[in-house]
């Protein structure tokens, strides 16, 4: 009751990922995670005012959509707020209105803040080896979507327009959730983000009300929505309120990979298998260039045993070694980039996937087979990390063997440097990079049995 303020919000349909049996609790005293709000006149209530619930208990009855929670104070200078807290069912989005009531005897002008607190601890079950974005962000249409991390706020340096404005919204954002303050169409609103002491922030924005009368009411409403990063659900709320969910710098090939899941997953109605599908169809869309790489490796590998024999001819003279090399390639017809270029082409799409799979909040909690009952965590089994491993093991196998023992030793040591990474990556990601793999080296010893049958093996 102290501000009136939501300081503790749990989601009954999440789990928290380091107990997972209990849900998540995405506002709460951990992180000094509220949401608060007030007027700035001096002597009106604001979030240090003690607040009188109207009753002790809400409860959202059956058969009804909504519940609305009602506190209200009375400031010393007799300005009057009640604070009604809507809550929808089945709906994450909160409706926070305030009433002033002016109990002074001359004109109100006042203007209402809404913000959200939090420290800047990483939330429950962020991971070392793969951090995700956690801070706040505003949009307006001026400047568009903009982090900031919370030390960028430290710096009191914004990347949004701190003038009025009449769009946008704010929002603090972790990993798969959002809590976002959605400022109704066409209202005037100033957005700030703060530093409090240590290690803890505020972001929101200010309104001003319209003049109240002696004894008149004067009101403003806001959305809040506090739940998961589903798209589905966020860009029916506000302007460019999906851009919450962190696709990288890769987003123009991100958008419609997350399309084609939903996709995969409608005639699977299983996301790990979804992921299968989406995998292979990528890897078929890019066949040609995967084929054009292999036959070059090919290419590569016939001639690998007479670039070791230049080597050994000409030893330590690099300036003689490399014009042998560049002699034997030319006579050879063959390009030592031609191996690299298809991939680098494909580079950003599967970039882009796998922030699709990191980012995807609908792959929270969602089983695949057996073991795998969460595709967004580690395999409790590491299974597929280890069967990851065997097949770069296998793909090192099949590329030509580098002439330099350096680069060679290097190559086979880089299977086992990422596959230990993986043991701790997400399961939908390590299933992505598995299945890939499968179809790589399928692709690979396939092209290569052709490109040896049409190119019988010199003496």
């Amino acid at each position: 009751s102290l501000g009136g303020d939501l300081v503790r919000l749990e989601l009954l349909k999440h789990r928290d990922p380091e107990r997972r049996d209990h849900n998540l609790v995405l506002l709460g005293p951990e992180h000094r995670y509220a949401l608060q709000s007030g007027l700035t006149t001096e002597g009106a209530p604001n979030h240090k005012t003690l607040f009188t619930p109207a009753q002790t208990e809400y409860t959202l009855a059956p058969g009804a959509d909504t519940v609305d929670v009602k506190l209200e104070a009375t400031g010393p200078t007799g300005i009057k707020v009640v604070k009604t807290y809507r809550f929808n069912r089945n709906s994450y989005l909160i409706n926070l209105t305030e009433e002033v009531i002016n109990g002074t005897g001359a004109p109100l002008a006042t203007t209402a803040y809404f913000h959200l607190t939090r420290d800047n601890r990483p939330p429950p079950g962020d991971q070392a080896m793969m951090p995700t974005y956690n801070g706040p962000a505003v949009y307006t249409e001026a400047s568009k979507y903009q982090k900031m991390s919370w030390s960028d706020v430290d710096k009191n340096k914004p990347p949004y327009p701190t003038t009025t404005q009449t769009d946008g919204w704010v929002a603090v954002i972790q990993h798969y959730f959002v809590a976002a303050l959605l400022p109704a169409p066409k209202t005037n609103r100033e957005f700030y983000t703060e530093k409090i002491s240590d290690g803890f922030y505020r972001a929101g924005f200010k309104s001003p009300l319209a003049p109240i009368e002696p004894g008149a009411t004067g009101s403003i409403s806001v959305p809040v929505y506090l739940g998961p990063q589903e798209q589905s659900t966020l860009e029916h709320l506000a302007p460019g309120l999906p851009l919450v969910v962190d696709y990288g710098i890769f987003k123009i090939f991100a958008e419609p990979l997350f399309w084609l899941l939903k996709f995969c997953y409608q005639l699977t109605h299983n996301w790990g298998w979804a992921i299968v599908l989406l995998t292979i169809a990528v890897k078929l869309a890019f066949f040609p260039l995967q084929a054009a790489s292999y036959r070059a490796m090919a290419k590569m590998k016939e001639v690998t045993p007479r670039l070791t024999k230049l080597r050994e001819q000409f030893g330590d003279d690099r300036l003689k070694l490399n014009q042998a090399m560049m002699d034997l390639y030319k006579k050879e017809k063959i390009n030592p980039a031609a191996g690299c270029l298809p991939v680098l082409v494909q580079i950003p799409v599967f970039i882009a996937l796998y922030w699709v799979l990191l980012g995807a909040v609908e792959l929270r909690q969602a089983p695949w087979i057996g073991w795998i009952h969460d595709l967004s965590l580690a395999d409790p089994l590491y299974v597929l990390p280890i069967l990851m491993l065997i097949s770069m093991l296998i793909q090192t196998k099949m590329n030509p063997t580098p002439p330099d023992p350096v680069q060679a030793k290097v190559m086979m040591i880089m299977p086992f440097v990422f596959g230990v990474m993986f043991f701790w990556f997400p399961a939908g990601l390590v299933l992505y990079w598995f299945v890939n793999n499968l179809f790589s080296i399928a692709q690979q010893w396939y092209i290569s049995r052709k490109y040896k049958a049409e190119h019988p093996a010199k003496a």
